[in-house]
């Protein structure tokens, strides 16, 4: 009797353990700043002082990879939106493969490749045609090199969805649905590989739904089909999402959280805050722990990745696209979010001297507008804010691709460290002295 008290009681612990470790959270580490730690310095702290273990970039950074190599924190490695093209061909993505995957594999945990990012709603039509081909021979290619244990998909925005209220209602718009999605979601589920999706309940933020996205008391939303009742928006979310996979027969597929998150400085809008953002953030990772699932699928687990693990200096745009981070670069706190370990503070560190800059990429004169409009489609699909050259933004220019290009092509360089060789752009780029900013288009 003894024995089996025993037993029961170890086996509790075990399945414990087991479950706290499923319900840790990821991060999305981006880079977009001139003031960021080394590599080998973020991964130790996280490895040490927090409880994240799982990290998503925007790259395949072979500094970043090696940095986190033997440090038990699976990585997430993207294939820019560009690079679809080549791997949709198995000689080109072995070689891809070879380049970017072997040589810090298995030491660095690499858990997932994803092809593109967002391709749905920044890609243009050869890209969104070429994903899920890309996908299945990337797949392929990481087999014919004897690696079994990466997953390949890619991360999705919300706008694949046609309808998501009510949650049951949820419904992916019919031409991606048709061609591209189940397509996708048919090699996910042969493959047991998950549909990543990037749910922001901040973006549906009208000043009177605060407490539904915040995951704080309110009425709730009533879903009158199914009689289930929804306590917060990101529930309601990937409810949604889970009703338009499985109304094209793969709701068993499963879902992982690629991003989520909550900026806490904004341009004047009562929408971001400190306060929110810690609202936001802490009870998300509360609510993952807690693992009772959303309304239509209970107890069910999903990974997630917050983001993002800094507040990155130099990303364009309005100031919120600079305060989704969860620390400064010098790792101190911008809230507790309860990540740390132990509840233990963290001592500042010197923050890297600021880079300057007096120089700015530009289009070379003779570059053609087909060229031009690549180097626009790869920026955008690179983790850059291209909202300003979008219909409405302060660097708008309709039918000038030029100006269009000058704007995203410096965004790029210095995103990058202003190195010159950002500035290549497969030879249809240059640097000059001369600012090219005009009116209210700040360069």
């Amino acid at each position: 009797m003894a024995t089996t008290t025993f037993f029961s009681s170890f086996l509790l612990l075990l399945l414990l353990h087991l479950a706290i470790s499923a319900h840790s959270i990821g991060i999305n580490y981006g880079t977009l700043g001139d003031n960021l730690p080394p590599p080998a310095t973020v991964a130790n702290f996280l490895k040490t002082r927090t409880t994240i273990d799982r990290v998503k970039i925007y790259d395949v950074n072979p500094q970043i990879l090696q940095a986190f190599a033997n440090s038990g924190i699976s990585m997430t490695v993207t294939a820019p939106n560009g690079d679809i093209a080549v791997l949709k061909q198995i000689d080109t993505a072995r070689q891809w493969v070879v380049s970017h995957i072997k040589p810090f594999h298995p030491q660095t945990k690499i858990e997932y490749i994803l092809v593109g990012s967002e391709v749905l709603h920044w890609g243009d039509a050869d890209m969104i045609r070429g994903l899920t081909p890309a996908i299945r021979t990337l797949h392929a290619a990481l087999l014919a090199e004897g690696i079994t244990d990466i997953k390949v998909t890619t991360a999705h925005s919300l706008a694949i969805m046609r309808s998501s209220i009510p949650p049951s209602a949820g419904r992916f718009r019919p031409g991606y649905a048709k061609h591209v999605l189940g397509p996708m979601l048919k090699f996910l589920k042969e493959t047991r590989m998950p549909f990543m999706v990037n749910p922001y309940p901040y973006f549906a933020y009208n000043g009177k739904n605060v407490n539904f996205l915040l995951f704080r008391p309110n009425r709730g939303l009533y879903d009158r089909y199914t009689k289930l009742s929804y306590t917060n928006q990101f529930d309601a979310l990937l409810d949604a999402v889970h009703s338009a996979m499985k109304d094209l027969g793969y709701g068993d597929v499963d879902i992982v959280v690629g991003e989520t998150g909550w900026p806490s400085v904004c341009d004047g809008w009562d929408a971001c805050s400190v306060a929110n953002a810690q609202s936001f953030n802490g009870q998300l990772v509360k609510h993952l722990a807690s693992g009772k699932g959303t309304p239509l699928m209970p107890n069910r687990t999903f990974e997630s990745f917050v983001f993002a693990l800094f507040n990155e200096n130099q990303k364009p745009g309005p100031i919120a696209e600079r305060n989704w981070g969860l620390f400064q670069p010098d790792f101190t706190p911008v809230y507790d979010c309860g990540i740390m370990r132990n509840g233990q503070n963290v001592a500042p560190a010197k923050p890297a001297p600021a880079v300057g800059g007096g120089k700015w990429c530009v289009p070379k004169a003779d570059a053609n507008d087909a060229a031009l409009q690549a180097n626009i489609n790869y920026v955008c699909s690179q983790g850059v804010d291209c909202k300003p050259i979008e219909a409405g933004g302060v660097c708008y220019a309709a039918n000038n691709v030029k100006a269009l290009a000058t704007y995203a092509m410096n965004a790029y360089y210095k995103a990058n460290g202003r190195h010159d060789f950002n500035c290549d752009f497969s030879n249809t780029g240059l640097i000059t002295t001369t600012n090219p900013s005009h009116d209210k288009c700040q360069i």
